[in-house]
């Protein structure tokens, strides 16, 4: 009994910290995904994104179906990732060789497919093994332009450059959010005079400001990313792996061909130029013998 008040302030305290923190669960995405497409199918989304109206009703509802209070931010945060998200995957099922399974939700490609993509862009190893269950969610929230829950993916990467849209889309969020906070509040206190619309126009060329800014420091985090991307793939090459390979004694010819095959795979050809001594023979008879092709 005594200790009862103090196993009630923890769990009060690690209820604040959760709430304080935003932790994201699958659950709790797939909940907000929902509030978004049913405020897209409600015709609350303009200029391709949400007002102040449409984003205090979802936090909201997301108290009353959580207990949770983030605030405004805090969904927003998670919708810009989830923005990012969708402008991967989209550009990712751009190429003719990768397809969305809306069943599993599973990006399908080949292994060598795969194999090329994620050694250029590293950060979709997750997508291969995760996939993107809530694409087509994602596709009626942030698709341009709204179609109401009637997006069809194929179709509507048709024509056009399909690299050029997702980055126009994620630099016009923010203008465009600004446009619909004004639009809402017109709606609720009063008509726009000549002097707030002054004002608007200079929060307007801050806003662009901000934006240019943004690019320019995306720019150079992408070059950071790409030279060490660079450097990473330069050490754990196929061709390291076959020199490597050359120089181990006791690897007969069935095993020999089956790492082979084996170092197509990026995470392969690291584990195997990172082991040592016996333990790298050991480990090529493990996964070749047991199964070549893994």
């Amino acid at each position: 009994m005594a200790n009862r008040p103090t196993r009630t302030r923890g769990l009060t305290l690690q209820h604040q910290q959760q709430q304080s923190r935003a932790r994201w669960t699958t659950h709790l995405t797939k909940m907000l995904v929902n509030l978004m497409v049913d405020q897209v199918h409600k015709g609350n989304r303009k200029n391709h994104n949400f007002g102040k109206k449409a984003w205090k009703y979802m936090c909201d509802e997301f108290h009353k179906r959580t207990g949770l209070k983030w605030d405004k931010e805090q969904l927003k945060n998670r919708g810009a990732v989830l923005r990012r998200i969708y402008v991967t995957v989209t550009s990712l099922l751009d190429r003719s060789d990768f397809s969305w399974d809306e069943s599993t939700g599973a990006i399908v490609a080949s292994d060598e497919v795969w194999a090329e993509y994620v050694r250029e862009h590293p950060d979709a190893e997750t997508l291969k093994s995760s996939g993107c269950p809530i694409y087509k969610e994602l596709c009626t929230i942030f698709s341009e332009p709204p179609t109401n829950g009637k997006h069809d993916h194929p179709a509507e990467h048709e024509g056009g450059d399909p690299n050029s849209r997702p980055p126009e889309q994620e630099v016009s969020s923010s203008d465009s959010e600004e446009a619909n906070d004004a639009v809402d509040d017109q709606e609720t206190i009063q008509p726009s005079t000549p002097s707030t619309t002054g004002i608007r126009k200079r929060g307007r060329k801050g806003i662009d400001d901000a934006i240019a800014g943004a690019i320019l420091e995306m720019a150079a985090a992408s070059k950071l990313r790409t030279a060490a991307t660079q450097q990473h793939n330069a050490r754990y090459t196929i061709a390291n792996c076959i020199a490597e390979l050359d120089k181990t004694q006791g690897v007969d010819e069935q095993v020999y061909f089956a790492a082979l095959d084996l170092f197509n795979k990026p995470i392969a050809r690291e584990v195997f130029l990172s082991l040592k001594g016996e333990k790298r023979l050991i480990w090529l008879l493990r996964k070749c013998t047991s199964d070549p092709v893994l």
